[in-house]
C-alpha cells in the first residue's frame, strides 16, 4: 500500500511505502516531533521536517531532516560509500519517497540527472538560428552531436550517447 501524505506548505503530497509511513508514525522520536504532519516542500522540491528548538543557554538551534535522506539510511540495503554518497530518485521525483524509487548516487550523476536549463526544454540541446545544436558532456568536455532540424531529433541524438555512454546514470529526455 501506498500512503500520500499532503505538505504543510504546498497542495504536492509525497509518497511513502506502508511500512515507511509505519516507522514515521511509531518511532518515539519521529512521533514526538510530530515528522509526518509538519513535513514542508524545500526549495529544492523535497520533502523536509524543519524546526526551531530553543536552547537552554538563549540560543537557538534548527533541526532538518530531509525525508528522502532519512528513509534511505535506514531502508536502503546498498549504503552509502565514498563516492555514491548523495541520496536521489529514480524517476526524478523528488516527492516519490518509495524504496523502490530511492537510490545512492555520486554528485556527478545527481549533476547530470538535475533538470536542463536549456529554452528548448531538452538537456544538451541547444538552437542556433533555425536549427538545434546536440552536445553532451564526456570527462567533463564537451562532444558535439550534431546539427538537427527539430530540437527532438537533437535530443533523440544526446540520448543515444547518453545510454552507450552511461547506461542506467545517464540523463534521458523525454521526447514531446
Amino acid at each position: 500500500m501506498i500512503y500520500k501524505v499532503k505538505l504543510k506548505n504546498s497542495d504536492d503530497m509525497v509518497m511513502l511505502d506502508d511500512e515507511v509511513y509505519e516507522w514515521l508514525t511509531s518511532d518515539p522520536y519521529l512521533s514526538k516531533i510530530d515528522l509526518i504532519n509538519n513535513l514542508r516542500k524545500h526549495s529544492s522540491g523535497c520533502a523536509v521536517f524543519q524546526k526551531t528548538w530553543k536552547r537552554a543557554d538563549g540560543g537557538f538551534k534548527t533541526e532538518t531532516l530531509y525525508l528522502h535522506k532519512l528513509i534511505a539510511e535506514r531502508y536502503l540495503t546498498e549504503k552509502r560509500n565514498g563516492k555514491k554518497n548523495l541520496v536521489g530518485a529514480r524517476n526524478g521525483d523528488k516527492l516519490d519517497c518509495r524504496l523502490e524509487n530511492l537510490l545512492y548516487r555520486s554528485r556527478s550523476v545527481a549533476s547530470r540527472q538535475r533538470k536542463t536549463s536549456s529554452k528548448t526544454g531538452y538537456t544538451g540541446v541547444y538552437r542556433e538560428h533555425n536549427r538545434y545544436r546536440a552536445v553532451i558532456s564526456i570527462n567533463g568536455k564537451s562532444m558535439h552531436l550534431g546539427m538537427f532540424d527539430t530540437a527532438e531529433d537533437a535530443a533523440a541524438a544526446y540520448n543515444k550517447v547518453s545510454r552507450e555512454t552511461y547506461g542506467e546514470e545517464g540523463k534521458i529526455n523525454r521526447l514531446k
